[in-house]
């Protein structure tokens, strides 16, 4: 098997228009799921996966996102000096080793293709990496990104993360073309961005988890504009099955919640909080009220 995945990709160079007029002055990476923005759990993710750099390529108006990896050092020292030893622990498992992250900039909004394009000269020629959409929040047990790993351990080539959508939904998504179904892992023989209704091959959508062969990146250097004239990182994965090089599918365990969309964050809120012992019970509660009151309106 080839060399082992220890880089990740995070494009997080977005607007997140669709959370404005928050997103005016905070990175929608760093918007709070319960009590943690988005990227502490893309990172976390990742982490328990093995991987040992960051790559976040990102875009103007993005400090916040940058400074929030730097170790607080005042805060620290005031947690340690009131004694609050468990605030203290959780603020230290958010820093990062010197050297571990990288930040490029995006200056043109190009899509996907482009932002994972732009890391191209931190990584070598040879050097298989993972990218990391932190829109994509998935609950699971062992985490999405290590369960593709460990997968991508016996397969090799390159490997997405898929999940079942209704016909009518495909085409917000890339969706697989399946050459071979083997049960949780799928063998794709080509891909399809956002296909038209009616048009799709599979059923199997591909989400924010990839883990590429270093000649994706070499495709990404030849590829023109695509679909909503944007570069699309699909349109270099299916260029690997063209060329007869394997791309798989992993049907992942777990829940993905789209949190680029509000109604997705509000339902990652609710399961995420209805997860932590200190809020289920109460929460819990609140819902059955509200849910009662609903019904008793009707």
């Amino acid at each position: 098997m080839g060399r082992k995945v220890t880089k990740a990709i995070f494009p997080v160079a977005g607007l997140g228009t669709r959370f404005l007029p928050t997103t005016k002055s905070i990175p929608k990476e760093m918007l709070s799921l319960v009590d943690k923005p988005l990227i502490q759990y893309a990172i976390d993710e990742a982490r328990a996966a093995g991987i040992k750099e960051f790559i976040f390529v990102t875009s103007r108006g993005k400090g916040s996102l940058e400074d929030y990896f730097d170790h607080a050092h005042e805060l620290e020292s005031s947690l340690k000096k009131a004694g609050k030893t468990e605030l203290l622990e959780i603020l230290r498992a958010t820093n990062m080793d010197s050297g571990a992250i990288a930040y490029i900039r995006q200056h043109k909004a190009l899509g996907l293709g482009h932002a994972v394009w732009c890391a191209r000269r931190l990584l070598s020629d040879d050097e298989p990496f993972a990218v990391v959409l932190t829109d994509d929040v998935i609950q699971g047990e062992p985490p999405c990104l290590q369960q593709m790993i460990e997968a991508y351990g016996e397969t090799g080539g390159s490997m997405v993360a898929t999940m079942e959508v209704a016909p009518e939904k495909a085409k917000a998504y890339g969706v697989l073309d399946v050459a071979e179904d083997m049960g949780a892992i799928v063998r794709a023989k080509g891909m399809v961005e956002k296909p038209a209704t009616g048009t799709q091959p599979s059923n199997l959508a591909v989400i924010g988890r990839y883990i590429l062969a270093p000649t994706v990146m070499k495709n990404l250097n030849k590829l023109k504009q695509g679909a909503g004239g944007e570069i699309q990182l699909t349109d270099a994965i299916a260029e690997e099955i063209q060329a007869g090089r394997d791309v798989f599918g992993l049907r992942f365990r777990g829940q993905r919640f789209d949190c680029g969309s509000k109604a997705g964050f509000l339902q990652a809120t609710v399961a995420f909080g209805l997860e932590r012992d200190e809020l289920k019970d109460e929460f819990a509660e609140y819902l059955h009220e509200v849910m009662s009151m609903r019904r008793a309106a009707e």
